[in-house]
């Protein structure tokens, strides 16, 4: 059975070994390719509002973070990031993570959520997004270098969540 709990500190090796062949490839998130250990933990920990994973026992699957997408008159819509293992991909984990997000979301007052920038070329995130109620509102042309595909578009995704707690 999956549960998606808050992100603890022991959490951390799990969450690495999902998110650090996934930034070294760097077809699908816009960090280094070479970035640090430290600085992926503070980008996805430290920084955002919240951190949550996807486990099953005390095996991490999956992980996203949850941030304000801007400060300030910004600050009322949220964006997050997601990713699951490898090995874990197929069994539904990203849409729970999904969903999950837009309940937090909600609980924290967010009143939308902004994905800035959604690869072209990760057509199954695209349709992940659209199937949970995202619409494509802006497509920024070569907005991202793909290391196999040159520079292809990016897609700005969103979805109103409605007043907070309604």
């Amino acid at each position: 059975m999956i549960t998606i709990r808050h992100f603890e500190p022991d959490d951390w090796a799990g969450v690495w070994a999902i998110i650090e062949p996934v930034f070294r490839a760097g077809e699908t998130y816009a960090y280094p390719s070479d970035i640090s250990e430290a600085s992926a933990r503070a980008q996805w920990v430290e920084a955002p509002a919240a951190t949550f994973v996807a486990v099953e026992g005390s095996k991490v699957l999956g992980s996203y973070y949850l941030k304000a997408n801007q400060p300030g008159p910004g600050a009322h819509v949220c964006n997050c990031g997601y990713i699951v293992a490898g090995s874990a991909r197929g069994r539904g984990i990203a849409g729970q993570l999904c969903e999950h997000s837009q309940r937090q979301a909600r609980e924290r007052g967010f009143r939308a959520m902004q994905y800035n920038l959604v690869v072209a070329t990760n057509e199954g995130a695209i349709r992940l997004w659209k199937r949970h109620g995202f619409d494509e509102v802006g497509r920024l042309p070569g907005a991202f270098r793909h290391p196999r595909h040159g520079f292809v578009d990016a897609l700005v995704m969103y979805k109103a969540l409605g007043e907070p707690g309604g």
